[in-house]
């Protein structure tokens, strides 16, 4: 009996140590994207008036599929990212959780996914509620700018 055990732990334990040693391909989700700012609220908001950049909020629940399929698609599309990226300082936020709960009070959040483009004074400077696809998003984000 003991060696029935002894046997059945080593095969365990080799399945597992074969299956750590194998290297996963790299996933969609790896895929650069849009770069999300790191840091608090506050200092989003600082650095939205250093540099004169308008904030682009996605504002989510960790619940939430569109905001999922968002993730997965559009925010990683090399399009989105590459104008996002330039033109605006991009912060995620789950609205439920942490600084999201005041914001959400604060900005009268309704929906997932609510996308905001936010002033470095706090001011919403437009938004719209729902996914957006890649052309839709990159509309959405050039009439903020071209104002």
């Amino acid at each position: 009996m003991k060696k029935a055990i002894l046997l059945s732990s080593l095969f365990i334990s080799i399945i597992l140590l074969s299956s750590a040693l194998i290297t996963p391909k790299k996933s969609k989700e790896n895929k650069p994207g849009i770069e999300f700012f790191e840091g608090t609220w506050a200092s989003a908001l600082a650095q939205a008036r250093k540099e004169n950049k308008l904030i682009f909020l996605d504002a989510y629940a960790v619940w939430c599929r569109p905001c999922k399929l968002m993730k997965r698609t559009t925010f990683k599309d090399p399009a989105v990212a590459a104008y996002f990226n330039k033109n605006f300082i991009n912060v995620e936020m789950d609205m439920e959780r942490g600084e999201g709960k005041r914001l959400a009070k604060k900005l009268a959040l309704r929906a997932y996914p609510t996308l905001f483009f936010i002033n470095g004074k706090e001011q919403i400077i437009k938004k719209t509620v729902g996914a957006l696809n890649v052309d839709s998003c990159l509309s959405f984000g050039k009439s903020v700018i071209n104002k």
